[in-house]
């Protein structure tokens, strides 16, 4: 019964010189080549690196750069905006000038109409009033005047002066 249990020492020198001779020919065929590949994948896998490595600098530096342009272009567009304010502000104040200029013109003209059409007035008033002081001469000189005559005279004459200063205006 215990022979199943037996332990055949040739058997056993046999199988680990076979397990030898199957290791040798494994590691001469096989793992050359796996160590090889093994070898080439971790070459590619540290140039992945590497050129991940060299990416994340170049968008490092690249984002500097940008950051710097939109500075840049921030302090341009400041200026730009500065220098449009003041050209406004020098075209808004010519403007202004230019109004007042024109407003004081225009009312410098209407009071030297006015000022003419004063001194027409007066004139044309002055020579209304020597008209009626010649009628009243010549009424004067045609009939004898007495008290009554004369203050209806110069009642006449003064409502007659007052209606043409009035319709003058």
């Amino acid at each position: 019964m215990l022979d199943f249990l037996s332990i055949d020492t040739g058997t056993i020198v046999l199988t680990l010189l076979n397990t030898l001779i199957l290791f040798l020919v494994v590691k001469h065929f096989l793992f050359g080549r796996v160590n090889k590949i093994l070898e080439e994948r971790q070459a590619d896998v540290t140039k992945t690196y590497e050129e991940a490595d060299k990416a994340k600098e170049k968008a490092k530096a690249l984002e500097a750069d940008y950051t710097e342009l939109m500075a840049k272009a921030k302090d341009e567009s400041a200026e730009i905006v500065k220098n449009a304010t003041k050209k406004a502000q020098v075209h808004s104040d010519e403007i202004i000038s230019n109004a007042k200029a024109e407003a004081n013109s225009i009312i410098s003209r209407a009071n030297d109409d006015i000022e003419h059409e004063r001194q027409r007035t007066m004139n044309e008033m002055m020579n209304e009033i020597s008209g009626i002081a010649a009628m009243m001469a010549e009424k004067i000189i045609k009939k004898e005047i007495n008290q009554a005559d004369h203050e209806a005279l110069i009642n006449d004459f003064i409502e007659n002066v007052g209606d043409d200063v009035w319709q003058q205006k």
